[in-house]
């Protein structure tokens, strides 16, 4: 549901962002973390606890949770579509509500186990921590996210010809939620507003009233509402977030507006002023190629594909992606090494691309113009010898140094199949992997 958001809305906004040069690497925190932030922000959040272990479980239910009957429980995984999810060990759902001295019990059948929902994959997240919830009296769930417009992609310095071109940030509200909004918006699409923001500006009580109105609360007060939604812009703003979801947003029976889900997104360039957020990092939800990747410097994501590929630069990538698929191949992964790889990086880019099971060739197709070709030749050789080289590897070198690129590689007594151009390359690649 959170993944799939831009869909919905890809006239206007685009949550995965544009291609640049440089990979677009996002942090995603925990429920628990978001809410914790959102806390801090005076925004309203249920009362809970984050726990690791079932000791910590007993100890949490007698210390926050006293005098309550019923507890919501909720796995932790990054990753949307927890309450609909199945465990590889069978119990069905990631989310569970109930009596207090059950928790013990449900939170050890979660802790420790693979929950798999629509967008894990059937691989599955591990569950290292519950999220323990006071069971809130809701009288109506909504729908509010923040993202990023997709026509400035965030503030742009020159003047605008247009009120319309002004735009930065967007405000989505549905007077529905807690259910899937794609689902929502295909069949009442007119429930779904969306409110522009001018990020020089910033967000107006009338802009903070719209959001309200398209809300549509029945019992929270209206001017409280307003309130809030202007400290969840502020939050956005100021903790340079790319996306801040809450579904569902709710009001409850004592009249408040209530995020009851936290799904959050920062812009990695901005780690530097946000040390503190950026430590709550979870590596283990990660892929751990694209975790190995960004640790080497390197600009990789993964894929479903069978030919792994090594490029430089992002529009040579793509563009060897889809000729791979032209000849009837699938891309394992994007990897751009850049301009300025090192022999190191090279050697790390084969360990990634050789730990994917999936991988029956590798295709580096390298055009050199910053990037020397003997600096990638070298990067090969170390890592033959470094790696166990399984599968084929069809190498195209051309531009800088390429002379002296093709005379390490041959010197080096590696088989290799070598390529002319990226059309030869790619073809070769594809029937490498059908041989």
């Amino acid at each position: 549901m959170r993944r799939s958001l831009g869909k919905l809305i890809a006239g206007s906004l685009s949550i995965a962002g544009r291609w640049q040069n440089q990979q677009l690497r996002r942090l995603n925190i925990h429920e628990y973390q978001g809410a914790e932030l959102m806390s801090k922000y005076g925004i309203n959040v249920p009362k809970g606890v984050a726990v690791a272990s079932i000791e910590e479980v007993k100890e949490a239910v007698k210390s926050v949770f006293p005098n309550e009957k019923e507890v919501v429980v909720k796995s932790q995984i990054l990753a949307g579509g927890r309450g609909l999810g199945t465990f590889k060990s069978g119990l069905k759902g990631g989310v569970h509500i109930v009596k207090t001295e059950e928790v013990p019990s449900i939170a050890e059948k979660m802790l420790g186990q693979i929950l798999v929902t629509k967008q894990t994959g059937s691989q599955g997240k591990i569950v290292s921590k519950v999220y323990l919830c006071e069971k809130l009296s809701l009288v109506n769930e909504m729908y509010f996210a923040i993202t990023l417009d997709r026509s400035t992609a965030g503030p742009i310095e020159h003047k605008r010809e247009t009120e319309e071109e002004k735009e930065g940030q967007i405000i989505i509200a549905c007077k529905k939620g807690g259910t899937s909004i794609e689902d929502l918006a295909e069949k009442f699409p007119d429930m779904i507003i969306k409110v522009p923001i001018d990020v020089f500006k910033g967000i107006t009580d009338e802009d903070a009233a719209k959001v309200v109105d398209g809300l549509a609360p029945t019992v929270a007060d209206r001017s409280a509402s307003i309130e809030q939604v202007k400290k969840l812009y502020q939050l956005f703003c100021e903790c340079d977030c790319t996306l801040l979801e809450i579904n569902p947003i709710a009001e409850t029976a004592d009249k408040q507006l209530v995020a009851a889900d936290a799904k959050l997104n920062f812009d990695d360039n901005a780690s530097f002023r946000h040390k503190e957020i950026f430590e709550l990092r979870d590596p283990s939800q990660e892929d751990s190629r694209e975790v190995a990747a960004a640790k080497a410097d390197l600009n990789y994501i993964g894929l479903d594909g069978e030919i792994g590929c090594m490029v430089n630069g992002a529009g040579l990538a793509m563009a060897t992606m889809d000729i791979i698929k032209l000849h009837g191949g699938t891309p394992a992964n994007f990897l751009d090494v850049g301009g300025n790889a090192s022999e190191g990086q090279v050697v790390e880019a084969f360990k990634i691309l050789t730990s994917d099971d999936k991988v029956k060739a590798i295709l580096v197709n390298i055009f050199g113009g910053i990037m020397k070709c003997d600096v990638i030749a070298s990067g090969i050789v170390n890592a033959a010898k470094q790696v166990s080289l399984k599968v084929p590897v069809v190498v195209r070198l051309e531009g800088t140094n390429v002379d002296q690129g093709k005379r390490i590689l041959k010197d080096s007594g590696m088989t290799l199949i070598t390529a002319e151009d990226l059309d030869d390359a790619a073809e070769k690649a594809v029937k490498a992997t059908v041989n």
